[in-house]
């Protein structure tokens, strides 16, 4: 119960850091990709919890809705990485017929295909911020220019925690004017 315990608490910290530290406001999207087993201690794709991957959701869904932001949970390979998002999220988004399942799509994606109120799948998404919980690669759902995010908590479990927030692409040259609070 304090492993439980203690990952909730560092997801907690984690999506308040993210929050903070790329600026994230409601609407935005924060792609996350996270494997139970690394969690565990496994390797990716062997022990797959959905008990965890619940847990896991849950608390940081929490966290992000309180502040209008909205999770895009990506599916593991078994589904070439898709997403489950809300579709107010997304509501002009092109949808896909897939529901995740546990060893097709992931434990976390499942959870949050049974947690979303209104879960559409896409192929894929360009989120403002990301997390990848366990190195499960969430690059390619973010947009165009990602930039790493350090984060005080290096760790979930036993999986490896990076981070990512997005900013938009410089244009024009050296005659261009640019907005300093976008960097």
């Amino acid at each position: 119960m304090e492993f439980i315990e203690n990952i909730t608490a560092g997801l907690k910290k984690i999506a308040e850091e993210l929050i903070e530290k790329a600026n994230l406001t409601t609407n935005d999207i924060v792609v996350v990709g996270c494997s139970s087993s690394e969690i565990l201690g496994d390797n990716m794709g062997t022990n797959s919890s959905p008990e965890l991957g619940e847990k896991v959701f849950l608390a940081l869904n929490k966290v992000f809705k309180e502040k209008g932001i909205f999770i895009a949970a990506q599916c593991c390979e078994h589904l070439n990485r898709a997403i489950i998002v809300e579709r107010k999220a997304v509501p002009f988004g092109e949808y896909v017929n897939v529901v995740p399942a546990p060893k097709a799509g992931g434990s976390f994606a499942t959870a949050a295909y049974k947690y979303m109120e209104n879960p559409v799948a896409l192929e894929n998404i360009k989120a403002d911020a990301g997390i990848d919980i366990g190195g499960v690669l969430i690059g390619m759902h973010l947009k165009s220019v990602a930039v790493p995010v350090k984060l005080s908590e290096k760790t979930v479990g036993n999986a490896i925690i990076l981070a990512a927030r997005t900013r938009p692409k410089f244009i024009g040259g050296v005659r261009a004017n640019y907005d300093e609070s976008k960097l």
